[in-house]
């Protein structure tokens, strides 16, 4: 007997889909009222050159350097307009200075697959937390997402913030998924393992830091979750570092030179510091989920019922993400921990749910959304991010 495959629109999934428009709607009106900045150019200049001419100084990758901090971002930046010249009929050497003359969109061009991988990490933070929690919470988690001024922020500047958060969280949840499936047959827990190594590599190539960081997590998690079968784990991960650092390499277009500046960046070097997470409590376009987040917390530390895996596993990633610090490049650790967060606070919201003051919970929740979509307009208004 065959059985048929069936892609279900039902409600959840209409209003998590409203919900994700609502925030490409915010982005591409942010974007309207955005010009061409430096570092829009830098991006747009050096990530054609990742596509069309990736060898151009010799010793150098490309007219930018060797790119230390994330090469995906310049690839994702540059992609759009290498097609879109291809398209036209254009040379290699019409320069992003040139095309913006021609181009009304090219602003939309370079930012879109950011948009895009803002629009996947939401959908995947709506995922796991219906997975896990229902539909009422995963719908809770998107929408402070989905309002969020910083994510916003995020998707409408080219950077690899976005991009490592996205790779971050598929990696660390594909692995506890892993860790699940290793309890069963190999047929079931070998497609898994691809989606792996394709998030790992996403990764990668996005910041070598969040790399590092996913590793450690994954393999910690899933040497907790995988009772009486760790060993298959060691080999597992073995595989997803070769097969990611394969596609960091392909990034690279095979350049042994430019790919070992991979390893001699320093990159990858952490630290710790209070400072980011007090910039980010202390700042008005993120009170909202700063509330939600304490109130998240002030039932988990008062409730039993709140501390099991599901709702600790995010909330220590998130703290474990705000004390960091990356010395080596810039990057924003804050934006990496926010579903992650997020996923902590739907999970706790849930099980207060189902308790005695679930009216007065649903009304504290409905105001924390109100608190958000104001600082949401209002940061657009103002352009406070």
């Amino acid at each position: 007997m065959h059985t048929r495959l069936s892609i279900r629109f039902r409600r959840p999934q209409q209003f998590a889909a409203l919900l994700l428009l609502l925030l490409l709607g915010q982005c591409l009106w942010v974007s309207d009222h955005q010009t061409l900045t430096e570092r829009d150019y830098d991006f747009a200049r050096c990530g054609r050159e990742t596509w069309e001419k990736p060898t151009p100084l010799a010793g150098y990758y490309t007219t930018c350097g060797n790119i230390r901090d994330g090469i995906l971002a310049y690839r994702a930046a540059g992609l759009p307009l290498t097609v879109q010249r291809i398209l036209l009929g254009q040379s290699s050497d019409t320069s992003t200075w040139e095309m913006r003359h021609q181009l009304s969109y090219v602003l939309f061009l370079l930012h879109s697959l950011f948009l895009l991988s803002g629009l996947a990490l939401g959908a995947a933070l709506w995922w796991v937390t219906r997975r896990l929690y229902g539909n009422d919470d995963g719908a809770v988690a998107l929408g402070l997402y989905c309002l969020s001024p910083a994510v916003v922020h995020g998707m409408t500047d080219p950077n690899n913030e976005i991009l490592a958060a996205f790779g971050l969280f598929a990696s660390v949840y594909l692995a506890m998924g892993v860790a699940h499936a290793l309890q069963g047959p190999a047929r079931s827990w070998r497609p898994r393992i691809v989606l792996l190594v394709l998030a790992f590599g996403f990764t990668a190539a996005s910041h070598a830091a969040a790399f590092l960081l996913a590793l450690f997590l994954a393999l910690g998690f899933m040497i907790y979750l995988a009772v009486g079968r760790r060993a298959p784990i060691i080999p597992v991960m073995m595989a997803v570092v070769l097969g990611s650092l394969l596609l960091v390499f392909a990034c690279y277009s095979f350049n042994a030179d430019a790919f070992s500046y991979y390893f001699r960046s320093g990159a990858a070097r952490l630290w710790l510091s209070g400072d980011a997470a007090q910039r980010w409590i202390l700042a008005l376009p993120n009170a909202a989920i700063a509330i939600a987040a304490a109130v998240a917390l002030l039932l988990y530390l008062t409730s039993r019922r709140s501390r099991y895996f599901g709702n600790t596993a995010p909330l220590l990633v998130a703290a474990l993400l705000f004390v960091l610090t990356t010395p080596g490049t810039f990057s924003d650790p804050t934006l990496w921990a926010l579903p992650f967060l997020l996923a902590f606070v739907g999970g706790v919201f849930a099980d207060a749910l189902d308790g005695p003051r679930r009216r007065v919970l649903q009304a504290a929740i409905g105001a924390i959304l109100l608190l958000e979509a104001g600082l949401s307009v209002g940061s657009l208004a103002l352009h406070l991010f």
